[in-house]
């Protein structure tokens, strides 16, 4: 009897604990989405089969997740007052957002030393449509190659503060905001000197930027936005993760980071406060139509992210064609996206067809999905009946003549492409200029169907730059060794920390047909001279004082110089802060040139390929104690290490300095091969620049310009042709 009663006590405390927990709605966040009604989910017959959801059970689902919003918002004390900021107001129709990369070719060019931002806005405006908002990316995967930090990172762009500033000028003046990322993981490098919020207050407000992607956040504090109020340049804070539902508060925009299943899942955040901007973001994905069709139904926007960290992920033309059409629809009703009265998974008539209804006075507009893998035509919804309503197929462009069924409701009829797309207005106003433009526009475009456009996705082809060859010695020059001739297998592998193994990782040799991590190659390597030694700031200052060279983009050329001349007993270190052209002029005016990479791993290894110079063991002797501060202190003398010799005689291959090889170049992107690593270790987080000690390891440094290619931890060794 006992027993029964703990038992019956136990089963009521279980069930009591599950409803306080399920108080909220029967339809919690799946993390950042809510889940649909389950009738919409088609099952098997062995799971009970699928039956056709009844309004009933929309009205229901709606009324739950309803009552969610209402009541979450209660719970977290919720005020939407920052997104009545006119300085914010941006937001809320900033629908296409790309990552760029600063190292990318169509946004600057360092032959002519200028910022082509309308080369940049150009190609994605034929591409796709153009974007409404970009994040400019100046750090990872580069920052901790030395210590210069992330505002650093933007200081030292091209043309410094000034040139920044006017570049984007260049950028509000085709309409279009900027942002800049904040990595609150960047704990190794060069300290701020001042609280994070005030620090970056204050630079953006220096340059004129709109706004701040949190970086790996989990949303950004209220201190960084209240620190950018307090100086009068409000910014938009963007957190790559979903914040905590309170912090909607001011984190306006965020990252939506989504799972895709065939029936769309409605954004929390949307959900919750209708102003807030999403961008989602999904950057690996080569077929983009999941990313299009769940920024459609929610109202929001998409990350149109194509340069991954130097990866080309290239929109194909489908996913391209797709996004104009999109964005167009979505920036002519943008009004309406804001609607307080959103409805989610409005009723529509064919199976696979979802939609989102979003009133705005005496207009509604729809925006539609269709999931199937097949088109879908005919009648697509049905209406209650209103006299004097007119309704417009937006994605087509034309009217729409309204049917009674027999019931006495209204249906409307329009094809919707297989992975398609579609948009209503129900209006009883005449549509307004915006409206008009779009039919007009999409009229246009839609007399091409999607499906004629390739949805073939392509790798970006690489090539290497070529070395001129040199003139053989006249005879056996100083400081140099001879490595001979002979058969040597290249193995080498990117050390890039994305990316894995997927193609257009890392880079695409002659003999290769595509870019990729992992490189193996026999060659037959004919006899050369390199260097013993790096070169040292003793050798640059006789280069300098003979030719009197100076670069024109000269920001960070040999930084820790003073006076035209390096730091008291720095002559024998290596010379840093100089870029792969600096280090080409000086070996041009050496008689040299600067070392293929296989050149300088077989100097390196030899032929039995060991991983160290030295053998096969790390031998912590052999290199420079590692510099884990925040300061660096410099590099060590390069004859300083006698135990780091090569089988060859080379020294100093390994720890002290990176050395500059190869240069590698796609569409977008250049790359240059590094060699060896340094003595700098930032501490703190995985994503700083990551060593290649070994020697079938290399690094590959995205490249911009000399003023952002120069470091602290970077130098060169040069090489000779010997026939």
């Amino acid at each position: 009897m006992k027993s029964g009663i703990a038992s019956f006590l136990i089963a009521v405390v279980l069930a009591m604990i599950g409803t306080l927990s399920a108080q909220d709605s029967r339809f919690r966040p799946d993390r950042q989405q809510i889940p649909t009604p389950g009738c919409l989910v088609m099952k098997g017959a062995w799971e009970g089969g699928s039956t056709a959801c009844t309004q009933n059970e929309h009205d229901d689902w709606l009324a739950d997740i309803r009552h969610w919003r209402n009541e979450r918002r209660i719970r977290i004390g919720y005020n939407g007052s920052r997104y009545d900021l006119a300085a914010l107001k941006w937001t809320q129709s900033s629908f296409f957002q790309p990552q760029m990369m600063v190292e990318d070719r169509y946004f600057y060019d360092p032959i002519v030393h200028r910022y082509t931002v309308d080369r940049y806005l150009d190609d994605l405006e034929k591409r796709y449509g153009g974007i409404d908002a970009v994040l400019i990316w100046p750090t990872y995967p580069n920052m901790g190659i030395d210590n210069r930090n992330q505002q650093d990172m933007i200081r030292y762009m091209p043309g410094g503060v000034e040139g920044v500033r006017g570049m984007i000028a260049d950028f509000h003046r085709r309409g279009v905001r900027v942002l800049f990322p904040m990595m609150m993981w960047d704990q190794g490098t060069r300290d701020p000197g001042m609280d994070w919020p005030d620090a970056i207050a204050k630079l953006m407000a220096e340059i004129g930027a709109d706004g701040i992607n949190g970086d790996t956040q989990d949303g950004v504090p209220l201190a960084f936005s209240t620190a950018a109020d307090k100086i009068g340049h409000p910014l938009a804070f963007e957190p790559e993760g979903g914040p905590a539902d309170e912090a909607l508060a001011w984190n306006v925009m965020t990252w939506g980071q989504y799972q895709f299943p065939f029936v769309p899942m409605v954004d929390k955040y949307k959900w919750l406060e209708p102003r807030h901007m999403v961008n989602i973001s999904d950057r690996w994905k080569r077929d983009k139509t999941d990313n299009l069709q769940f920024a459609f139904f929610n109202g929001v926007g998409w990350e149109s992210w194509e340069n991954i960290w130097g990866i080309w992920n290239g929109i194909t033309p489908r996913d391209a064609e797709a996004t104009r059409r999109v964005a167009a629809i979505e920036r002519a009703v943008a009004p309406f996206l804001v609607s307080a009265d959103w409805e989610p998974l409005a009723p529509m008539l064919r199976y696979g067809v979802y939609a989102s209804r979003w009133p705005l006075d005496q207009q509604t507009v729809w925006t539609i999905v269709n999931r199937n893998e097949y088109n879908v035509n005919g009648p697509q919804i049905e209406l209650a009946t209103e006299d004097g309503t007119r309704y417009f197929d937006l994605y087509h462009g034309v009217e729409l003549a309204p049917v009674k069924d027999q019931a006495g409701g209204t249906q409307l009829s329009f094809p919707i492409e297989a992975h398609g797309y579609g948009a209503l207005l129900a209006s009883r106003i005449a549509p307004d200029s915006a409206i008009q433009e779009l039919m007009s526009k999409t009229k246009e475009l839609s007399a091409t169907p999607l499906a004629s456009y390739s949805h073939e996705w392509k790798v970006l082809p690489q090539h290497i730059v070529p070395i001129a060859a040199t003139k053989p010695p006249s005879g056996s020059p100083a400081d140099m060794a001879k490595i001979p001739e002979g058969d040597f297998r290249f193995r080498v592998q990117g050390i890039e920390i994305e990316g894995f193994d997927d193609i257009g990782v890392d880079v695409q040799y002659p003999w290769e047909d595509s870019p990729r991590r992992f490189h193996d190659h026999p060659m037959h390597v004919k006899s050369f001279w390199i260097d013993k030694y790096p070169v040292t700031n003793a050798q640059f200052k006789k280069f300098l004082d003979a030719t009197h060279y100076h670069p024109h983009d000269d920001l960070n050329f040999l930084r820790d110089w003073s006076n035209s001349t390096y730091p008291a007993g720095w002559d024998n270190k290596p010379v840093t802060w100089v870029s792969l052209e600096d280090a080409r002029t000086y070996a041009s005016w050496a008689g040299k040139r600067l070392p293929h990479e296989w050149e300088w791993q077989y100097a390196a290894q030899g032929t039995d390929g060991r991983l160290y110079p030295w053998g096969n063991a790390w031998n912590a002797d052999a290199v420079p104690v590692p510099d884990e501060s925040r300061t660096m202190r410099g590099p060590d003398a390069v004859d300083a290490k006698p135990q780091g010799a090569s089988p060859f005689g080379v020294m100093d291959l390994v720890g002290n300095v990176w050395q500059w090889t190869e240069e590698f170049q796609d569409d977008h992107t250049v790359g240059g091969i590094l060699r060896g690593g340094s003595y700098y270790q930032p501490q703190g987080s995985i994503w700083y620049f990551p060593q290649a000690y070994k020697l079938n390891e290399h690094g590959k440094l995205l490249m911009t310009s000399p003023s952002m290619d120069r470091s602290g931890g970077l130098g060169f060794r040069c090489a000779q042709d010997a026939e």
